[in-house]
């Protein structure tokens, strides 16, 4: 009995560690979907959604310190002025208004809707990036079309899921809900602050797109990849504590207990900026950027999932398909995006082998 149970273990330990990165990623799309799950309870039982990101980057700077100390000691690259004036910048339009748009925003959308909008970033991503001449596409070309038309998709996607209802979907008893709505609060006070949430939220992911875009040339000039983001979380910490305190000058919006509160910035920080971007990096570094985001629409399903369970959330038929048009459109960019690579490889591998034909034959 005991050699039988010692290795279904071992059995067990080999299929996780064989596919450890597939582990990696659905436990950051869980942590994910419990950002937007947490944050939209702390918020909507009335913490002050300034000190929440305030607080959260104290502990994101916390959690990415052992990590910066440990993986970049050997990177020893020195910050200028001008570099640090930059990382200052970049955290301020870049993470600093994107979080506290996402915090503002979520206490007027459901948390699903918060995961849903997440899907959108690869597509706002790319389109900026095209804007700024950084990523280019042709029309001419089909992996070009499908990343154009991907980046839309997805888009409407959230413009669907935000704006049009349809049906209900009950897909459980609302009665066996764990949390009643009058502990953790869902309802829109007024549809246009329903709509409002909606955009704000799509303008925060339209922020941490344009701070994907600007960590290219960034992370050149300064390589230390995790000390640099630990940089940015502590400028943004910073940042994020100055704008509180101008927003709210209440000192007891400051007043952290051992509750809900505590535990929400301290997850946000810790789970979802620490480890979470680590786990991110080494699969990114192990099986490659698009590997890493064809994860991404999990957040939304784990989110719909909990907050239909817990919060007797109610989904619309429009929201599904918003959901799927979302989904639909991230796969069309990651499909373009992945057969460019290809095809942009296959070229280089036929002008090298043309150069050196031309070398053989010259000689």
């Amino acid at each position: 009995m005991g050699d039988a149970s010692s290795n279904s273990y071992g059995v067990i330990v080999k299929i996780i560690e064989k596919k450890k990165a597939y582990v990696a990623m659905i436990f950051v799309q869980l942590a994910y979907a419990g950002m937007a799950l947490f944050s939209k309870a702390s918020i909507s039982k009335g913490m002050n959604p300034y000190v929440f990101v305030a607080y959260r980057q104290a502990f994101a700077t916390l959690a990415l310190a052992p990590f910066a100390f440990f993986f970049d000691r050997k990177k020893t690259e020195p910050l200028s002025y001008r570099l640090i004036l930059k990382i200052f910048l970049i955290s301020l339009f870049g993470i600093t208004l994107s979080l506290n748009l996402y915090t503002y925003a979520i206490n007027y959308v459901s948390a699903t809707f918060a995961s849903a909008s997440i899907n959108t970033i690869p597509a706002l991503t790319f389109l900026i990036a095209v804007a700024f001449r950084i990523e280019s596409f042709s029309v001419k070309d089909f992996p070009g079309i499908m990343k154009f038309a991907g980046s839309v998709i997805s888009l409407s996607g959230a413009l669907v899921f935000a704006f049009v209802k349809g049906p209900k979907l009950n897909f459980v008893n609302r009665s066996n809900a764990i949390y009643n709505t009058n502990n953790i609060i869902t309802h829109f006070t007024t549809k246009e602050k329903s709509i409002q949430g909606c955009l704000l939220m799509l303008s925060a992911n339209t922020a941490w797109s344009s701070w994907i875009v600007m960590q290219a040339s960034l992370v050149k000039q300064y390589p230390a990849k995790i000390r640099l983001t630990m940089l940015q979380c502590l400028f943004s910490c910073v940042q994020s504590t100055v704008w509180a305190m101008i927003m709210d000058r209440d000192k007891s919006a400051w007043t952290l207990n051992w509750d809900l509160n505590l535990f929400s910035v301290a997850y946000c920080g810790i789970v979802v900026t620490g480890i979470s971007y680590w786990l991110q990096l080494w699969v990114v570094e192990n099986k490659g950027p698009l590997f890493a985001v064809t994860f991404t629409p999990l957040a939304l399903i784990f989110t719909a999932i909990f907050s239909a369970f817990l919060w007797k959330e109610i989904l619309y038929l429009g929201s599904v398909c918003g959901g799927i048009l979302l989904v639909g459109g991230l796969y069309c960019v990651i499909w373009g995006k992945n057969k460019e690579e290809a095809n942009n490889i296959i070229q280089k591998l036929c002008d090298d082998a043309k150069e050196e034909t031309n070398v053989i034959t010259t000689v």
